[in-house]
This record gives structure tokens, C-alpha cells and sequence, in this order.
């Protein structure tokens, strides 16, 4: 692996690449790593779990070249993600790389977890009746119940949050009761990035990404998503607070249960990415830190590269 400065010799800088699913961030993430001596640390949320490779089209081993990797494969299927938790190991990844003199590059599509890592992100403590009185309601009324209703308290949360996400929409609804504020107001206003970083943003015309999209989805269904699923079901995944809703998971395990169309859950699964892209690209649009490149152009590494030397 090459181990070129990051910045004509100067210390290594923080480089974020994000932007919406099926961009092409984790290989850009591999050649620049390649590039500039760098490492990988992982901003994808559904990434962080083991056996969750076909449905999160996370990179092989294979294709990631040997460059070293962190967060991914972090969490069993039963386990709970936690911002929080992300936050800390996240960060002294970020640190203990910078501190070795090398380049990390965090890289996802789940903002959140990208502006924990580079803003003074606080979390809310939580109420575990107002909790639980909310888990009773996404049980009864199901997830797009609590969407709505989200979205008339914060549409600003809603817009950033899947409706298909019970456990996301019941922590905002719990925020929003605990302390009187949208859920929204407790996201910090973006300023000077944490290390310095240099945020890039990727992304694709709607109609070039939509068709990547349905081809991701394809490639899944084909390359053993439902018997990724199954074998995760063994493991606990319908328990997992978090796992059971990931988008392409929920929906097999929803045709286990049912009919088992698989034609129907891919065709499903396709629109719901297709949903969520749109989100994450509102989302990510909203930081004007961010510099956006197409990322179909040519020379795509060096003109990235070209941001760190200024």
C-alpha cells in the first residue's frame, strides 16, 4: 500500500465521502486510501453488523485491497446501534489514526453517524416510560402512523428518518416529549468540522442512479440475500431492535412470513432504496461544508485529492 502523503507532506487531514446509497463512495474510499496511506472508518449505520454483507452491499475482502477497514462486522444482529456508542469509538478510531500519521477517510451514507463524528452532537437522556408508551404505539398503529405524526411535531426530523424506521421514529418522538424541543433542535448547526476534515459529497444524475439502485438490488436478490437472511435469522435477527428493519432484510423477512413473493420484496426493497436515496440526498444538502463532484466524472481520485492541498 502506498503511504504518499496526505498533503504535500503536511499531517494527514480527516476526509469524509458522503452522499446517497449506491454512489460509489466505498471504492472511491479504497483508491484514495490506497493513494494517500489512509484507512477506512466505517459511517454505515447497517454496516456495523456481522453477517449483514449482500443486503448493505458491503465491500468484500477482496475489494478492499487490503486496506485496513474500522466499525464494520462490530455488532451481532441482536444488538442495538447507538449513535452514542458510534460517536466514541468512531472519533478515537478518527484519532488514534490521525496520531499514527495516517489518513482516515470516513466514509457512509447514514448522516447522523457522519455529524457525531465531526460536530458536537449531544444526546438527550432518555425516559423509559415515555419510551415504552411510544414502543406501545408503533406496535399498535406500526411505523407510518408515527411518521406522521412526527412529521406534524418536526418535519425537519421526518424528512431525515426512513418511515419505515420504528425505533428512529420513536426516539424522536421520546426526544420531543422529554425536553419540549423538536427532535431536530438537538442536531448542532454545522461549523468548522472536527481534525480539520475536508467533506466530500457524491453523487449521481436521479435517473443514472435509480437504474444502480435497481441493479444493486438485483445483484443481491441474485448473490443470496434470502439466504443471508435466513441464516441471520438463525442468529437472533428478527430480535434485533435495529437489524430486523434494514431496508431489503425487513422485506424478506416479511415474504418468510407471508406469500414468499421475493420478486415482491426486491421490487419493494428497489422502491424503498429509491425512497431513501432522496432522503439522504436532502439531507446531505443541507451542509454547505460539503463539495460536490459527480461521481461518474473522470480523474475523480485527483480532483479529491486536490482538496486536501488546500
Amino acid at each position: 500500500m502506498s503511504t504518499v502523503s496526505s498533503s504535500r507532506g503536511s499531517a494527514p487531514r480527516l476526509l469524509a465521502i458522503v452522499g446517497p446509497t449506491g454512489t460509489g463512495k466505498s471504492d472511491l474510499a479504497v483508491d484514495l486510501a490506497e493513494q494517500l496511506g489512509g484507512e477506512v472508518v466505517n459511517a454505515d449505520a447497517m454496516q456495523l453488523y456481522r453477517g449483514m454483507d449482500i443486503g448493505t452491499a458491503k465491500l468484500t475482502t477482496a475489494e478492499r485491497r487490503g486496506v485496513p477497514h474500522h466499525l464494520l462486522d462490530v455488532l451481532d444482529v441482536t444488538e442495538t446501534a447507538s449513535v452514542a456508542a458510534y460517536q466514541r469509538h468512531a472519533r478515537h478510531a478518527v484519532e488514534q489514526l490521525l496520531e499514527a500519521g495516517r489518513t482516515p477517510l470516513l466514509v457512509g451514507g447514514s448522516g447522523l453517524y457522519v455529524q457525531a463524528v465531526l460536530d458536537d452532537l449531544a444526546f438527550p437522556g432518555t425516559d423509559e416510560q415515555v419510551r415504552a408508551r411510544w414502543e406501545d404505539e408503533l406496535h399498535l398503529h406500526g411505523a407510518a402512523v408515527l411518521h406522521r405524526r412526527l412529521r406534524e411535531l418536526d418535519p425537519v426530523a421526518a424528512d431525515a428518518i426512513l418511515p419505515t424506521n420504528g425505533r428512529r421514529l420513536v426516539r424522536a418522538l421520546e426526544v420531543i416529549e422529554i425536553t419540549g424541543k423538536p427532535f431536530s433542535a438537538h442536531l448542532p448547526k454545522p461549523g468548522p468540522p472536527r481534525y480539520g476534515a475536508v467533506l466530500v459529497g457524491l453523487d449521481r444524475e436521479v435517473a443514472e442512479l435509480d437504474d444502480r439502485i435497481d441493479q444493486r438490488v438485483t445483484r443481491m436478490f441474485d448473490n443470496g440475500l434470502v439466504e443471508e437472511v435466513r441464516e441471520l435469522e438463525e442468529q437472533g435477527l428478527r430480535r434485533g431492535r435495529t437489524a430486523s428493519r434494514a431496508l431489503g432484510y425487513q422485506q424478506v423477512l416479511a415474504e418468510l412470513d407471508g406469500a414468499g413473493d421475493m420478486a415482491a420484496a426486491a421490487a419493494e426493497t428497489a422502491k424503498l432504496h429509491r425512497r431513501f436515496v432522496r432522503r439522504q440526498r436532502s439531507w446531505f444538502r443541507r451542509d454547505k461544508r460539503i463539495r460536490w463532484f459527480d461521481a461518474a466524472r473522470q480523474g475523480l481520485a485527483g480532483d479529491v485529492r486536490a482538496l486536501l492541498d488546500t
